[in-house]
């Protein structure tokens, strides 16, 4: 064997991932909002490019990127890499195209068979005429600067470091969470000038808060309802018991009888266990839904919410301007590499918007008894389903689906809802879907009365109904639907006979 130096050439493929590709498949995994955010940055950073509201007419020296048409091409071609001179053209017929005002269409000359796809919407209740939904958010203080305005007239100026530093340590639930001696000593007090300042404190709207258990909320509530006697202390005191259902012990234990001891379970309930959450806390954000499915005499309507979406336009006349005037080589460079950004941002968004649309379709192919019938009829599907189905890679499925939300008739729900897992039909027929036995579940708990259904009922109940299902599972999805179980569900029924 020689081991003189050699050159040798050898042949091999490998997958090069481009700036292009990344961005491409980025893209695919964002949502509507996100996309606005990219594009922003995009228009920013590209003086080519523009972005215009959905409902703006097209300049003749401008190109639009389309809005979402009849998908006929291949879905992969944007992560593909396909060649500018095989892309469709990006130019929409307005007098084809049917375009619904606010969200959903209502139909239009495009659609034939089972499923169609329309136009994306010119425009949204979100728009410059439309209602601001932001100005009805709530705009209350937080529950830290409600207790800081009352502790203002109520603290020692000397002690207002430590009151400041005591809400600053209440959750938003209205409790304590730190202990009084750990913050003595992070603060260089004695304990008892925190303990001092903490029970001005507990003395603040909403009642109850600075707690630092359940039972020092509830008593604090009691003692403000003047309801705080020796028995109601006892009761308090025993909460444990009290979720148990050991009403015996604790009428024992409190000397009550069973009218007192249901007037006492009454006036716990009366009280609030999360004081703090009724201030402050993060505004709730609204989801955006991405796509609007609506069912009509032609079929399924299916289109991408324009709404969230500007549309992107190359300036052709600014680079016909800019390009005519003199240059040096950097110049022309950097201009040229403008305009290919340009074209290229326009047609991956056209292209994304294609995918969306034809995932989508397939979806509502395969769940259109969900979007008829309900959860109940939701069969089992898998991203390799969908992926083999429209000819497309299974990791391209499940960036399309990620952080997308489409609204129909029965509710907004995310892409990723429509697929679950399989439980095989005690019958031997078609398998269903674990949403539709979790459903079953669920209704089954709700009508059980006054009979409390076991799980082992409840495996017996759902075989009698094709669903072929172990005990094990039962207790996992009643979990995972926040459903206690049959003895938790007993004592609860318990309380409220009591009370």
């Amino acid at each position: 064997m020689s081991l003189a130096p050699r050159l040798d050439i050898r042949q091999s493929q490998s997958l090069v991932m481009t700036p292009q590709l990344q961005q491409a498949i980025k893209l695919l995994a964002l949502s509507n909002l996100e996309i606005e955010g990219f594009i922003a940055e995009e228009v920013e950073r590209n003086p080519l490019l523009e972005a215009s509201a959905a409902e703006d007419s097209d300049a003749p020296d401008r190109e639009p990127a389309a809005e979402v048409r009849d998908e006929r091409v291949a879905a992969d071609e944007l992560v593909a890499g396909t060649g500018a001179g095989d892309e469709p053209t990006l130019d929409v017929d307005y007098a084809t195209e049917s375009h619904q005002q606010d969200s959903v269409a209502d139909g239009g000359s495009g659609m034939d068979g089972a499923l169609s796809m329309t136009g994306a919407s010119t425009g949204g209740a979100g728009g410059e005429d439309g209602p601001d939904l932001d100005a009805f958010a709530d705009t209350s203080l937080s529950l830290a600067d409600h207790l800081l305005a009352q502790a203002g007239p109520a603290i020692a100026r000397d002690d207002a470091f430590i009151a400041a530093h005591l809400i600053d340590q209440i959750d938003e639930a209205g409790y304590l969470t730190v202990s009084l001696l750990d913050i003595a000593n992070r603060l260089g007090v004695p304990l008892v000038r925190v303990e001092r300042v903490l029970a001005t404190i507990q003395t603040f709207d909403p009642t109850g808060v600075g707690a630092r258990d359940l039972s020092e909320c509830l008593a604090l509530q009691a003692k403000e309802a003047d309801r705080y006697d020796p028995c109601m202390a006892r009761l308090i005191d025993n909460l444990d018991l009290l979720a148990r259902g050991e009403l015996t012990r604790l009428k024992r234990m409190c000397d009550v009888d069973d009218e007192d001891m249901a007037d006492m379970i009454r006036e716990l309930r009366g009280y609030d266990p999360k004081p703090g959450c009724r201030y402050g806390g993060e505004p709730a954000q609204s989801v955006t839904p991405d796509l609007f499915v609506a069912r009509t005499k032609a079929g399924w309507a299916i289109e991408v919410n324009a709404s969230t979406l500007p549309r992107v336009l190359v300036n052709r006349s600014y680079y016909t301007e800019l390009s005519g005037g003199q240059q040096d080589k950097a110049s022309k460079a950097w201009l040229s590499d403008c305009l290919a950004s340009a074209n290229w941002l326009v047609k991956a968004l056209d292209q994304r918007q294609r995918t969306i649309i034809k995932v989508a379709t397939e979806i509502v192919k395969q769940q259109e008894a969900f979007f008829l019938k309900g959860v109940a009829h939701l069969r089992p599907l898998t991203l390799r389903q969908v992926a083999d189905a429209i000819e497309m890679h299974e990791s391209t499925v499940s960036r399309v689906t990620s952080n997308k939300y489409v609204s129909c008739a029965r509710g907004l729900y995310e892409l990723k809802y429509f697929f679950t897992s399989a439980i095989q039909s005690a019958d031997g027929g078609e398998a269903v879907s674990a949403q539709a036995v979790k459903s079953a579940i669920r209704a089954l708990i709700d009508t059980e009365g006054a009979k409390i259904l076991s799980d082992d009922t409840l495996v017996d109940l759902l075989n009698a109904k094709g669903f072929d299902i172990a005990r094990r599972t039962v207790a996992k999805y009643r979990e995972a639907l926040g459903i206690g179980s049959s003895v938790q569900r007993r004592r609860a029924r318990t309380l409220e006979g009591a009370g």
